[in-house]
């Protein structure tokens, strides 16, 4: 019990300390009018969380030996120990006596052995949930109980509630389609004439002279309409039992045909029904590398654009690992040339916007007028449908959720564009 006082007294009197600490801050806690503890207002706000701590420590010992008091009082009164604390063998003894002479024994569960024990009858009849614990002694005779266990797997399941959020796959996102500018047709194909020839011989002419001859050609040039498409098969039971399972379909084959086309504006053969991507355009600039930084050989690239592509580079398309490089690159002392680790800065080199796609093939790069020159053009954008006339859906109580699309890449003028090789 000294214990208990003592650590009592302790926490009342750290208690008051910190309690004086607030009074003199005052309600606006103005530390710079605490004169109980020493220091500027960092010292002071630091001795109070310190002193808070102590608090708490001291409070959790007290709860500590006051549940240990309260178990030792239990048991005093009900009598399964003396007074000082040695174990009541006679009365145990006399108990195993009385049951030996009684009736055969009758096995009894857990429940019923409590019920009718001393801890149980004994208790404090008012209920009070702040009271001494009531112990169950079963002398000894544990393999009397009746042997069910009563748990998970043969009592009461547990019930576990799914969240509802569904973690998406890792997924390449969409990461170029918004470079491209984009428009609509209600035809097949996208037709457009093509300058070819452009030969200029204006010059200056004597009076009566004869004037020099230009000339002007014109190609006509065709980007077809290709179809991008999926589907997956789903049950009846399926789309009628899950709330929402229509939407997510809708969403996720959505999504797969965006991905597949931002892929194609890279890496498209040109075979259709594939689209050309930007690497496999004929007439496209190329710029190495050779022994430059990276960023030099993309400044040259941008400078082919302008003077023989006479175009205005809009944006950039790099692999992350090839803009890796660009972005950790240091001067011999160690400094971060592309600005401090700790920005967020947008990616951006000499100006432009530069598109991360892992798509793209590792060790290249486009520069381009994506701006003026590429064009996606939609006859038809994402549609979705769902039937069972698919194979032996309909007496399989199966759907068939399919999505497509209709689109057309269009690279108007090959020299706007310049590839920059051995990054």
């Amino acid at each position: 019990m000294s214990t208990i006082s003592d650590l009592q007294g302790s926490l009342d009197a750290k208690r008051a300390q910190l309690a004086e600490v607030f009074n003199q801050a005052g309600p606006d806690l103005d530390f710079a009018k605490v004169t109980v503890i020493d220091g500027d207002t960092t010292a002071k706000v630091e001795h109070v969380r310190n002193l808070n701590a102590q608090i708490d420590d001291a409070a959790k010992q007290l709860e500590g030996f006051r549940a240990l008091e309260g178990i030792r009082e239990d048991n005093k009164a009900a009598g399964v120990v003396d007074k000082s604390g040695r174990a009541l063998a006679a009365t145990a003894a006399a108990s195993a006596a009385a049951q030996n002479s009684a009736e055969p024994f009758t096995p009894k569960s857990l429940g019923e052995l409590f019920v009718a024990s001393p801890a149980y009858t004994g208790r404090d009849q008012r209920g009070n949930g702040n009271g001494p614990v009531a112990r169950l002694d079963l002398g000894g005779r544990v393999s009397d109980m009746r042997a069910t266990l009563f748990q998970t797997s043969a009592g009461y399941a547990t019930e576990t509630t799914r969240t509802g959020r569904v973690v998406e796959n890792a997924q390449r996102p969409l990461q170029v389609i918004d470079l491209i500018p984009s428009g609509r047709t209600s035809q097949s194909a996208v037709v457009y004439m093509e300058e070819t020839t452009f030969t200029n011989s204006a010059a200056e002419t004597a009076e009566g002279g004869t004037f020099a001859e230009s000339a002007l050609a014109l190609t006509q040039r065709s980007s077809t309409v290709q179809k991008v498409a999926t589907f997956i098969p789903v049950t009846d039971e399926q789309l009628e039992d899950v709330d929402g399972i229509q939407s997510y379909l809708d969403n996720r084959l959505g999504f797969m045909l965006r991905q597949r086309l931002d892929s194609q504006i890279l890496v498209g053969n040109g075979t259709a029904p594939n689209l050309r991507g930007i690497n496999n355009v004929s007439g496209i600039q190329t710029q190495a590398k050779g022994a430059d930084p990276t960023p030099d050989a993309i400044y040259k690239a941008m400078t082919l654009v302008r003077v023989t592509g006479r175009s205005i580079p809009s944006g950039i398309i790099i692999n992350p690992t090839d803009w890796q490089d660009v972005k950790l690159l240091r001067t011999a002392d160690g400094i971060y040339i592309w600005g401090n680790p700790a920005d967020n800065a947008p990616d951006r080199i000499w100006g432009l916007n530069v598109a991360l796609s892992d798509a793209q093939t590792l060790n290249t790069a486009v520069v381009g007028d994506f701006a003026n020159y590429s064009e996606l053009v939609m006859r038809r954008d994402v549609e979705i449908q769902i039937s069972n006339s698919h194979s032996t859906f309909f007496i399989e109580g199966k759907q068939a959720v399919r999505a497509d699309m209709r689109v057309a890449l269009v690279w108007y003028r090959p020299t706007a564009f310049c590839t920059v090789t051995g990054i």
